[in-house]
């Protein structure tokens, strides 16, 4: 049922932020979509607005830039939108291993996987607040439970966004907002990361899914109030065989993989926990 309260949503315009922004809609919430500028957003709003009947926003600000995660804030308190849903998709991925990897883009992805989360949470915590019940999703990656090469400030800015969610939770909890955390395995999410995912071995593709089908249930259970949402059932295999199997295994196979990585200087593999690789590739 369509209500006056609205789910802002960033990273919108396209991946899994515009799957998730289609999802929302066709529940008719009414949205704020935030995008990068240049990004079509306006022309994914208008399709919505047509095809729902909602009412979409689009406002486009480099959430990278403190400042605009500021302004984000005070120009929909200006407007005076009351935000009940907030989800903390933006983000960006990398594949590289560490010494190939720019200053700029480690400084760009920690501000926009951590910082814009963090901040945009602090900013438009008192109105989601004053709109409960409330929900908060953030964007975690599979990688969260694993440490890979050539993802590891990625990886690390996921694990960041996994332990702030679960704090969070318990700290929200009580005062009638639910914070949960999505942690999806490889998406379809843009040309690139399909041609990469059409690469990788058979096992690792069984496990790629479409921002579309992640989308529905990244919604379902963020309003079922669920803690850690896992997409997938092949997700949900490899995280159960990582805890079954014994440590000394797992670093066998893991070393093994390393060396083939350095060898060959493909796919994506796990350093110290996990076995697949290639199966942890994902954007936002």
């Amino acid at each position: 049922m369509k209500t006056n309260l609205y789910t802002l949503i960033t990273g919108a315009s396209e991946g899994f932020g515009r799957a998730l922004a289609i999802e929302c809609a066709s529940r008719k919430m009414n949205l704020i979509l935030v995008a990068l500028p240049d990004s079509k957003l306006h022309l994914l709003a208008e399709t919505l607005i047509q095809k729902y009947a909602i009412d979409v926003i689009a406002i486009e600000k480099d959430l990278s830039i403190e400042e605009n995660c500021t302004m984000l804030h005070k120009q929909v308190e200006e407007l005076e939108i009351p935000v009940n849903m907030l989800i903390n998709n933006v983000g960006i991925s990398s594949t590289a291993f560490f010494g190939e990897g720019s200053i700029g883009l480690y400084q760009k992805q920690v501000k926009l996987n951590v910082l814009a989360t963090t901040l945009l949470t602090s900013l438009f915590l008192d109105m989601l607040k004053a709109n409960k019940p409330s929900h908060i999703l953030n964007v975690g990656s599979l990688s969260s439970f694993f440490y890979l090469a050539k993802k590891q400030v990625y990886g690390a800015t996921k694990s960041y966004i996994y332990s702030f969610s679960k704090s969070l939770r318990g700290e929200l909890s009580a005062e009638g907002i639910n914070v949960s955390v999505i942690c999806p395995g490889g998406m379809n999410t843009n040309e690139t990361i399909i041609k990469t995912n059409k690469a990788n071995n058979w096992l690792a593709r069984q496990s790629i899914m479409n921002p579309e089908e992640v989308a529905p249930i990244a919604i379902k259970g963020l309003l079922s109030r669920k803690e850690i949402i896992i997409p997938g059932r092949m997700n949900k295999l490899f995280l159960l065989i990582d805890k079954l199997l014994p440590s000394f295994l797992i670093k066998m196979i893991a070393n093994n993989h390393v060396n083939k990585f350095k060898s060959y200087s493909i796919g994506n593999y796990p350093i110290n926990k996990g076995v697949y690789s290639g199966v942890l590739e994902t954007t936002n």
